[in-house]
């Protein structure tokens, strides 16, 4: 079972004075504490550290903890030096690079990106499936790649990661479609459901598109993406999470619990919170401290930190194989 979180890279969290090169001595915080894995999202929503440069600060700075990528939009840049960018960080982190990568969304938060990146929005779903593909061809020293979408005839020697095939690539979104290629193709699932029950219905779904395609459930890895606060004063949380969700995407709490994972409360239910996606399958959760600067997020930090054994201890009475 692990643990993770995500570094709050987005200027609303270090803004207003914050500097944010102290995000590495958080990441260092976040590894003392005996969280498993940093973290980073990736997007155009507001003004951030890039999630690549946080990774690659983190490399050298970390010693145990997976770095990994929830989620990468890989249209935001060039495949070939994508690949090149992946490859280096997993490199200077020795192996501990995870990607997981996702197509963006319809609306604000998706197509406009496209229109900046001069990708076009049509077949997204394809194109992402075929970076992938040509990310691990280069990694495993291809010399040419032949798509729908990407074709390159000439490659260069590419950089190798660390590891032989590359880091393993999860996929976020929960579509039926995005079920079934997560299954068939990608390392790893990492979805944000509101409703534990939907995480564990998405699960089967992978895991039988993974036994369709011959692989094992091992194969890849239930993970989950959940925003989270504790606070003692149960409704002075929600209120100080209502601003996090107002500053972060414009919508009120009540409006991203309906299209996210939210867990909050009091230690106590924030635990059974998360209990019950563990109990859906989750294998490693990736949690998003609702907090809007640096100090509060340290204290969301420590209070999760002290909520790890337990988290674990769930999985070990959580029937496998779901």
């Amino acid at each position: 079972m692990d643990i993770g979180v995500l570094i709050p890279t987005g200027a609303a969290q270090w803004g207003a004075g914050g500097d944010p090169r102290e995000l590495v001595a958080f990441g260092l915080a976040a590894e003392r504490l005996g969280f498993s894995s940093l973290f980073v999202n990736d997007s155009l929503i507001s003004p951030r550290i890039e999630a690549l440069t946080m990774l690659a600060a983190l490399a050298p700075a970390t010693e145990t903890v997976t770095l990994g990528t929830g989620a990468l939009l890989p249209f935001l840049r060039r495949p070939i030096q994508a690949a090149q960018s992946l490859a280096s960080i997993d490199l200077l982190s020795g192996g501990r690079l995870t990607v997981a990568v996702g197509a963006g969304f319809p609306g604000r938060f998706g197509r406009p990106f496209y229109d900046l990146s001069e990708v076009p929005w049509e077949r997204r779903f394809t194109r992402l499936d075929e970076t992938v593909a040509l990310w691990r061809a280069l990694w495993n020293g291809a010399s040419s790649f032949d798509g729908e979408l990407l074709t390159f005839t000439d490659l260069p020697p590419a950089t190798r990661p660390f590891r032989a095939g590359g880091p393993p690539v999860w996929l976020g979104g929960a579509t039926p479609a995005a079920l079934a290629r997560a299954g068939r193709t990608y390392d790893g699932w990492l979805p944000y459901p509101p409703d534990p029950a939907d995480y564990a219905s998405g699960l089967r779904e992978v895991r039988t598109a993974a036994a369709d395609a011959g692989r094992a459930a091992e194969d890849i890895t239930p993970a989950l993406f959940v925003s989270v606060r504790i606070d003692d004063d149960v409704e002075s949380g929600r209120r100080a999470l209502d601003d996090y969700a107002r500053a972060t995407y414009g919508m009120p709490l009540g409006e991203l619990e309906k299209i996210q994972a939210v867990v909050t409360g009091s230690a106590d239910q924030v635990l059974d919170g998360l209990a019950r996606y563990v109990t859906g399958g989750a294998r490693h959760i990736v949690a998003r401290l609702g907090a809007l600067d640096l100090d509060s997020q340290l204290r969301q930090l420590e209070r999760l930190a002290a909520l790890i054994p337990a988290v674990r201890s769930s999985a070990d009475h959580s029937p496998v194989g779901l």
